[in-house]
């Protein structure tokens, strides 16, 4: 039978003094001397610390890493892990049996890995905590992913170019076929999942997700978590969903045949269905979908876009500069923005100034602060779908999705630079180095 997800228990962080320190939280920097004051107050207290503080920060996960004569506490803030302090490892035992045991882990087990959760209350807002523990060297690693609903965005808030926008916009309102979002962990796939969820839904409109876990509750959507120790998979979850009559189904990992094909069926007999798949760019989704076993003949006429997408980080607005580009900057620009597709406008580059990043204490003197999406995209008309047929290779598909207008990941990473989003740096290092 169906498992549905079930609330966890909720730890609300309300101490006065605990709230008094985490006031002054504003930077890495500052995250450190709160914990370090908290060293010699209770256990309870420090982990309050600790997660009200990287909550504070925007941290995506927290790392608790056990060396050999103490243990390394890191973030993740912005896709990029920082290193916040080394502490003793007595500390570190106590804090590991507490979290394990606010997860609902088992604390007598060290020698193989345990997954829980729970929730953290904290200004106003309860945040989930997952949290993965796996045995190390010398000692336990924890890994706690916070799912902050603040992250939540709507469409255009995600960084879609304005003609990509409106793409978007058409393309989740048709009543069939299926929309794919490609890209590896961590890349901002489920953030544009639950945007479009978001765009969709209303009264008239019956939508079910089937996620492996739920990340985030929507009210108005039925979402449903995959329980595999009971026989409810995604292939059995998505057989079921299609006899309740939904008009828009979220599948949340293509990562089998049987998936694959229940989902295809669908996406033939009047649902709309999204969901995401590991491959490295959008022209890669065909190929990805007959390595699991399924034909062209059943992708060509389900498969309505394929999306590729990463995160870059943003320049930070405070401390950076405009500045002349350097000529190695200007050539990139020029080899990148030289491949646009012929329909899409070229930018103009006089007097062209970018962002440079500088680093202060607000962005963790990093010089970025936030991230916003990149994206390719292309949509299947007659043409595509005629290609599809054929079992192109993977450049052939990208040439011709080019070819009729597509922008690529770098191509839109170097428009963000033009529009002094990003920087060229950030650009390469998610989406390679530009060849000059």
């Amino acid at each position: 039978m169906p498992y549905y997800h079930k609330v966890s228990e909720v730890v609300k962080i309300e101490d006065f003094e605990a709230l008094r320190i985490l006031d002054k939280v504003l930077s890495v920097e500052d995250y450190r001397k709160a914990i370090k004051l908290s060293f010699h107050k209770s256990i309870t207290f420090l982990s309050e610390i600790i997660l009200g503080g990287a909550i504070k920060l925007r941290a995506s996960d927290i790392h608790i890493e056990p060396k050999e004569t103490d243990a390394l506490l890191r973030v993740r803030i912005d896709g990029i892990l920082q290193e916040v302090l080394a502490f003793p490892k007595s500390l570190y035992h106590s804090l590991v049996s507490r979290i394990k045991f606010l997860a609902k882990l088992k604390l007598n087990i060290t020698d193989r890995p345990q997954d829980g959760r729970f929730t953290i209350s904290f200004e106003g807002i309860e945040i989930e905590v997952r949290t993965s523990d796996i045995p190390a060297e010398y000692g336990e690693t924890i890994v706690m992913r916070l799912l902050d609903p603040r992250s939540l965005l709507n469409l255009e808030e995600l960084g879609l170019r304005k003609d990509l926008l409106e793409i978007f916009k058409r393309e989740i309102r048709k009543p069939n076929g299926m929309i794919i979002l490609t890209g590896p962990t961590g890349s901002g796939k489920t953030t544009t999942l639950y945007a479009i969820l978001t765009e969709l839904k209303s009264p008239e409109i019956k939508i079910i997700t089937i996620e492996d876990p739920i990340e985030y509750h929507l009210e108005g959507v039925v979402q449903t978590q995959v329980d595999p120790k009971r026989g409810y998979d995604f292939a059995n979850g998505l057989r079921a969903i299609v006899r309740q009559d939904p008009d828009v189904i979220l599948v949340g990992e293509i990562r089998d045949l049987e998936t694959a094909q229940i989902a295809l069926q669908a996406a033939l007999t009047g649902h709309l269905v999204l969901t995401t798949l590991h491959t490295n760019d959008s022209a890669g989704t065909v190929a990805r979908l007959q390595a699991l076993g399924e034909k062209p003949v059943n992708i060509a006429p389900a498969l309505n876009m394929a999306v590729a997408q990463r995160l870059v980080r943003r320049v930070c607005k405070k401390c950076s500069k405009l500045k002349d580009p350097e000529e190695i900057e200007l050539k990139k620009i020029k080899k990148v923005i030289s491949d646009l597709p012929p329909s899409f406008p070229k930018p103009d580059l006089k007097n062209l100034k970018l962002k440079k990043p500088k680093g202060c204490k607000e962005c963790n003197h990093t010089g970025y602060r936030g991230r916003i999406g990149i994206f390719e995209a292309f949509l299947v008309d007659e043409e595509i779908e005629q290609l599809i047929l054929t079992s192109p290779p993977i450049n052939v598909l990208r040439e011709t999705a080019k070819k009729k207008g597509m922008v690529t990941l770098q191509q839109d990473g170097i428009l963000k630079v033009l529009e002094k989003i990003t920087t060229i740096e950030e650009v390469e290092r998610i989406t390679g180095p530009i060849e000059i």
